[in-house]
């Protein structure tokens, strides 16, 4: 769980979710290191650093590995957008990820399908007290508000990461498949937070995410997908990571 004077990491995998907590950074200091931009400072008097986790499992592993190695991070909290592919997950929801496993994790025969090759796990769990406490910021923030003539739901589930953009229906059907056979059934899918958290846990740092769904995964999921985290995820992750801070 956060702890006062202990630096908290921030991460997104692109700008536009990070741009509207800059400008709330106090003591601000940026400084590149691993080829990245890592902005520290104070967020309501709490040590932060927020960076970009880039887009991919290696690229964000490597950022997280950065934030604990080089900048002392003692809890990561990441926000983004996803595509939904669980059943009554829409676009402007928001899942709060209570388990996040590799969709393209095969070591098969030599380990079972999904586990993390040399572990023995195959989902990693977020840290229970932060998540509770991204849970409650989610609903203060998201709670009453509607998109697109809805309500916001805030669903909890698994989270599937892989190295690879899913955009169409038929590679959906496919994962879902495929997972659903081994005891998996993910509410959404994207390309950072299993390998995030996998870094957490060799480091025993905790950690949490959420995703704002954007699409849902589909032959559509590239369309007016930057405008949307213009226009919706960045204000959901400004709002959430505001909400979260000022309850320390």
């Amino acid at each position: 769980m956060l702890q006062a004077g202990e630096p908290t990491a921030i991460l997104s995998a692109l700008d536009q979710e990070q741009s509207g907590l800059l400008d709330y950074l106090e003591q601000r200091s940026s400084i590149t290191h691993a080829g990245r931009a890592f902005h520290t400072g104070l967020l309501f008097g709490h040590p932060v650093v927020l960076a970009l986790a880039r887009i991919g499992k290696v690229a964000a592993a490597t950022t997280t590995a950065a934030l604990i190695e080089r900048f002392g991070a003692t809890a990561i909290v990441f926000t983004g957008v996803a595509g939904g592919v669980g059943e009554g997950v829409k676009v402007g929801d928001v899942v709060l990820g209570s388990g996040f496993v590799q969709h393209d994790m095969d070591a098969s025969p030599l380990f079972p399908r999904y586990e993390i090759p040399l572990s023995g796990s195959t989902v990693l769990v977020p840290d229970a007290a932060l998540q509770a406490a991204l849970d409650a910021a989610c609903s203060q923030g998201l709670t009453g508000r509607i998109y697109d003539g809805q309500p916001i739901a805030i669903h909890h589930g698994l989270i599937a990461s892989g190295d690879r953009f899913v955009n169409s229906t038929q590679e959906v059907h496919a994962l879902l498949s495929a997972m659903r056979a081994h005891g998996h059934n993910p509410l959404a899918v994207e390309m950072e937070c299993a390998a995030v958290a996998q870094t957490c846990a060799d480091y025993g740092v905790p950690f949490a995410a959420v995703r704002t769904i954007s699409d849902r995964a589909d032959d559509n999921s590239h369309v007016d997908f930057m405008h949307f985290i213009d226009t919706v995820a960045s204000h959901y992750a400004r709002e959430i990571i505001l909400n979260l801070m000022r309850a320390l």
